[in-house]
């Protein structure tokens, strides 16, 4: 596969993609990925190609019945410049990978710690997977040169967020709330399903609210639930993340 130089997703990252678990043979949750895709190239005014397009391209690059397959799509190619005047169609690129195993990550969790960047506010791509990612890049090096699994963090008025790849799940008071998105992060599929069974709730959470939480659990369509054992430095509770994760593999069962 090669990526022509005039392509906007290479050029200004002017593109969305998602990443897909291919289970059996088939992108598992495809109609949330599709349902995000989609919502993403009408904010961003592509000019979207039909859902029967681009699920052809991904079943034609299956090539594994349990693999990771990655989705990009550009807003196409467009002569020098921002402007986006004249691009008469996207383009679409798929690719595949082998599926890490998360067994381990799974059943022991994850240890994570607070990151010391904060993400911008950006409500007109707040939600959506789009391919300038250097916020994301700058924390997941964070990330890596720290002691911990992975780093939670928080937008630049003090709410939670996210982790580097993967959704946030608090548990409090006695049920599940995720982050508001609406003005940062990425709403992933995992989440997105977990808000449609109704096993969590939306809610702005501030960064403060780590210090009282015993339980906190990470989302995302390839590792599912993955229960979070330690928060800078400090255990915490387990217990309502493996139930969480054991219902939500049942419901994966069934879609």
């Amino acid at each position: 596969m090669q990526i022509p130089f005039s392509d906007r997703s290479f050029q200004y990252g002017d593109g969305i993609f998602s990443t897909i678990r291919i289970c059996r043979g088939e992108p598992q949750l495809w109609s949330l990925h599709w349902q995000r895709l989609t919502d993403s190239m009408h904010r961003l005014g592509f000019n979207a190609p039909g859902e029967e397009v681009v699920l052809s391209q991904v079943h034609a690059a299956i090539s594994a019945p349990n693999q990771v397959l990655k989705v990009l799509i550009s807003r196409g190619q467009g002569a020098r410049g921002y402007g986006t005047l004249g691009i008469s169609e996207a383009d679409i690129y798929c690719w595949t990978a082998p599926m890490p195993d998360y067994s381990l990550t799974r059943q022991q969790g994850v240890s994570l710690g607070l990151a010391s960047m904060q993400l911008s506010q950006q409500p007109l791509l707040a939600g959506i997977k789009h391919c300038s990612r250097l916020e994301t890049v700058l924390l997941k090096r964070e990330a890596e040169l720290s002691q911990y699994d992975d780093l939670l963090v928080g937008d630049q008025q003090g709410f939670l967020i996210e982790a580097s790849a993967a959704n946030l799940l608090v548990w409090h008071q006695q049920q599940w709330w995720t982050p508001d998105l609406q003005q940062a992060g990425v709403a992933g599929v995992m989440r997105q399903l977990l808000l449609q069974q109704q096993l969590v709730s939306v809610q702005p959470l501030p960064v403060s609210l780590l210090s009282e939480v015993s339980t906190l659990a990470l989302c995302n369509a390839l590792m599912g639930i993955v229960p979070v054992a330690t928060f800078a430095g400090r255990s915490l509770v387990t217990g309502p993340a493996v139930t969480l994760q054991r219902q939500v593999d049942e419901l994966l069962q069934e879609v």
